[in-house]
């Protein structure tokens, strides 16, 4: 009991003894109504009592969860335990890890199926939705997200690469905001290279990669491959092909317009049917995926590939059997460009718009998309951070040499087309794309026509 109601019971038992010896001296009404301002005394002490302990109660814990890829998710844990540490009345927690809620997706397009099984509930267990960046215009054109436009004016989204900000818009509104950019990059094997005194170009084009490919692979009998890309239907051989496709002079989709049967789109299918035939890359492209032309460059089987560049950490890291003899260029150089082919990607945080958490999410994005944040998961996961400075921060830069120079990159990339319909269009060319670059298959331009048709077939129809 506290000390104050201690206090009061202790003295009006005295004060109701005290009356009791003097009853005889005192008028009754006078007694009784002694008596009764005591109790309502009594009362109100009470009551100021309970309101003080009530108060004094903690709020309850409101706990966000969100989800992500399997790859990743360690690197998290100490961003959240700073975050944890520093905050009473809110945890966060991936939901990779979290009690009773297991969820470890292997792959991107696998995490973003887990988040839309849960827009549709009623309560969605994840208030934090993090996202890739071609995400964005499907979930906001189906209001799933809330508009964040207001809580993140322009001040406070001055430090961030401008394309990273730009590309969580949809209408005009803000529903990303971008934690880690990303971009394709081409490691190349330098100590072979030098060791043969080849030299790379500046600006590095198909033509060269080609040429030197067949002169390594002539020297060193046993490297089986010159080049590695992504060829298993997913969103990584879409990248890809965004990127040769740019590297021509092509498109893939422009407002309206589809350049897939264009004559700078039969060119980019051409080349990539030459690595083949040529035995510059695999005959089996369909199963190289991300991770599995990663092994082959580590492996010692071929002298470029084209990946992101978290893969430096494992190439480069403390345990690699050759730290130090790769090095990193643009992916290629349009012939006819000033800019770089290397394809946009990216992650951000939005908030489910049935989040019942919607200010504490907040709070939570402005800690995670933090300089601070993003410099201790950039130092971790070799990620390409969204901030601006970072990619000349001393610490990253020490531990990454190539950054300030991978920030134009970043800044001069090409972007996937920004529309709802994007995963849909995605599939037309995956489809297409793992047809025409079958090496049996010699009219590859029907094929690209086939894949242009259905392209402006879904844009017509307006429930697909």
């Amino acid at each position: 009991m506290p000390a104050l109601e201690l206090f009061i019971k202790g003295t009006t038992n005295k004060i109701i003894i005290m009356i009791g010896k003097q009853r005889k001296l005192l008028p009754r009404f006078i007694t009784l109504r002694i008596l009764g301002l005591i109790f309502a005394f009594i009362l109100s002490i009470k009551l100021l009592s309970a309101c003080s302990h009530q108060q004094d109660q903690p709020k309850p814990l409101v706990t966000l969860s969100f989800v992500v890829t399997q790859r990743e998710s360690q690197y998290w844990r100490p961003l959240l335990k700073q975050f944890n540490d520093n905050n009473r009345d809110i945890l966060i927690e991936i939901a990779n890890a979290a009690e009773n809620n297991l969820e470890n997706p292997d792959k991107s397009d696998d995490l973003k199926e887990i988040y839309i099984s849960e827009f549709n509930k009623q309560q969605p267990k994840y208030d934090l939705i993090y996202m890739d960046i071609i995400w964005v215009p499907e979930f906001a054109d189906k209001k799933l997200l809330m508009d964040l436009t207001e809580y993140f004016p322009e001040k406070e989204l001055k430090g961030f690469i401008t394309s990273e900000v730009d590309a969580g818009r949809f209408k005009n509104k803000l529903y990303r905001i971008p934690f880690r950019s990303d971009v394709g990059v081409l490691f190349y094997r330098k100590d072979w290279l030098d060791e043969l005194k080849i030299e790379l170009p500046e600006k590095l084009t198909f033509d060269h990669l080609m040429e030197i490919s067949e002169l390594v692979k002539q020297k060193k009998k046993d490297i089986p491959y010159g080049y590695l890309w992504q060829g298993k239907p997913s969103e990584a051989m879409t990248a890809m092909f965004v990127e040769v496709l740019d590297s021509y002079g092509g498109f893939w989709i422009n407002g309206n317009e589809v350049g897939l049967d264009k004559l700078e789109a039969i060119k980019a299918i051409k080349f990539l049917r030459d690595t083949i035939k040529k035995d510059i890359s695999p005959k089996n492209f369909i199963n190289n995926e991300e991770r599995t032309t990663h092994s082959m460059f580590t492996n010692n089987e071929a002298v470029f590939l084209r990946n992101w560049p978290d893969v430096w950490r494992d190439i480069n890291g403390s345990e690699s059997d050759f730290p130090s003899n790769i090095a990193i260029k643009p992916v290629v150089h349009p012939q006819k460009k000033e800019s770089y082919a290397s394809c946009k990607g990216g992650w951000g945080f939005g908030i489910a718009e049935k989040s019942p958490h919607k200010k504490e999410a907040l709070k939570a994005i402005k800690f995670l998309t933090s300089a601070a944040s993003q410099q201790k998961f950039t130092l971790a996961y070799a990620s390409v951070p969204s901030r601006e400075n970072l990619f000349y921060d001393p610490k990253i830069v020490a531990k990454y040499s190539y950054y300030p120079d991978l920030l134009k990159i970043v800044e001069n990339s090409v972007s996937r087309p920004a529309i709802p319909k994007y995963t849909k269009a995605s599939e037309i060319l995956r489809k297409h794309l793992s047809e025409a670059l079958k090496i049996e298959n010699d009219d590859y331009t029907k094929e690209m026509e086939k894949a242009a048709q259905e392209t402006r077939e879904l844009f017509k129809n307006p429930t697909t």
